[in-house]
């Protein structure tokens, strides 16, 4: 699973990352090096550009960086409360499961990011692991959106919400944890972000061998294990008298 990482790039660098138009409107307060569950986050989208009555323009799309909660709640849901429990989609069923189904044909989205956290077990102690790249680049984590409004309050602003599609590790991750984010080379984001590909089950795919060997697995601080952490410090390789501490993500 996915359920920490780090974005610290600012929407400018990211827009010319990934070719696309700031659309944040200064919502992201700054770098955020611990992301925890429902924290606004930058997403990478592809759409057909609305004129001023709300029709879309099918003969083009826009890229633009979006801000949306991380952990999707779906158009249909009641209220917003469940979206702390959706931060992740198996790849495998996203496209049956009644919460991910349309997001899946209609609203995909890439989800920037310097890395991710995942804890290894051993016994009662958990050892965090990052990983990201070693040239520095971002990584592009496939994500599914969807925007939820209240019915109980129809003048509210939509929410607008996602969730990271995972898959089964690879490679030397697998040692860490058996799920890893689904990681969407540069090649495979247009098709990927295309809203008019109602299938993109082609692009899930384990990254290639060249990918994996860009990628760097380091063990890091237990302060990440406080979500009141955020800083620098928690990507940097541990020090050797650094002891893991017992994870507890609401601490």
């Amino acid at each position: 699973m996915c359920g920490r990482y780090a974005s610290t790039k600012n929407p400018a660098t990211l827009a010319a990352e990934f070719d696309a138009v700031d659309a944040t409107e200064d919502a992201i307060g700054g770098p955020d090096y611990n992301i925890a569950p429902t924290r606004n986050v930058v997403a990478v989208v592809q759409r057909h550009p609305r004129d001023e009555d709300g029709e879309p323009d099918m003969s083009t799309t826009e890229r633009s960086l979006r801000v949306m909660k991380w952990g999707l709640v779906p158009a249909w849901a009641k209220d917003a409360k469940g979206g702390a429990k959706m931060i992740n989609a198996r790849s495998e069923s996203a496209a049956e499961k009644p919460a991910f189904r349309t997001s899946w044909t209609k609203r995909r989205c890439l989800l920037p990011a310097d890395g991710w956290y995942e804890w290894q077990r051993d016994g009662k102690v958990k050892q965090p692991y990052f990983t990201t790249r070693k040239d520095g680049l971002s990584l592009a984590m496939a994500g599914l959106w969807t925007v939820w409004r209240d019915k109980e309050q129809p003048d509210s602003p939509p929410l607008v919400t996602c969730s990271v599609l995972t898959m089964p590790a690879v490679d030397q991750l697998a040692e860490i944890h058996d799920r890893m984010p689904v990681l969407m080379a540069p090649e495979n984001w247009a098709t990927w972000l295309d809203p008019d590909n109602a299938d993109p089950s082609a692009l899930i795919a384990p990254p290639s061998e060249e990918f994996l060997a860009a990628l760097e697995l380091r063990p890091v601080s237990s302060s990440v294990n406080s979500v009141k952490n955020n800083g620098p410090e928690l990507m940097q390789p541990a020090v050797e008298q650094d002891e893991p501490a017992l994870f507890d993500p609401g601490r």
